[in-house]
């Protein structure tokens, strides 16, 4: 089997990164239909806990307002899809692609999430040196 250019590019990228998981903080600490926001190797990250008990990583960054703001934002959910608007302007982000829902040319960085131990962790690319 043989592999395309951008194949062996995300291979090779695979190999330099690995991610390294941070822990944010215990789980009880964001109520569900909430977020908060964390600092992680110099990005702000959202933190969201949907009703239903999803977690989700986001950018915190609003690209509408230009502010860092998506973790006060309201959690819920459109068409069954489980979003959270910006508090500024409300456009909506998916909380599982970081798509905003009201213009799809526009996403948030989306971070793998995890609870381990009771604790919330989010990972991030860590570069192999």
């Amino acid at each position: 089997m043989s592999m395309t250019i951008q194949q062996a590019i995300t291979h090779e990228r695979m190999i330099v990164e690995e991610l390294k998981w941070h822990e944010i903080c215990p789980i009880d600490y964001v109520v569900p239909g909430t977020g908060v926001a964390a600092l992680v190797q110099g990005e702000q990250i959202a933190i969201i806990r949907t009703n239903d008990g999803l977690f989700a990583a986001l950018s915190n960054f609003d690209p509408f307002s230009e502010a860092f703001v998506i973790a006060r934002g309201i959690v819920g959910d459109r068409g069954g899809v489980p979003k959270i608007a910006s508090p500024i302007y409300k456009q909506s982000f998916s909380l599982e692609t970081g798509e905003c829902l009201d213009d799809p040319s526009v996403s948030l960085a989306v971070y793998p999430i995890r609870v381990f131990a009771g604790k919330i962790q989010v990972a991030l690319p860590a570069r192999v040196r």
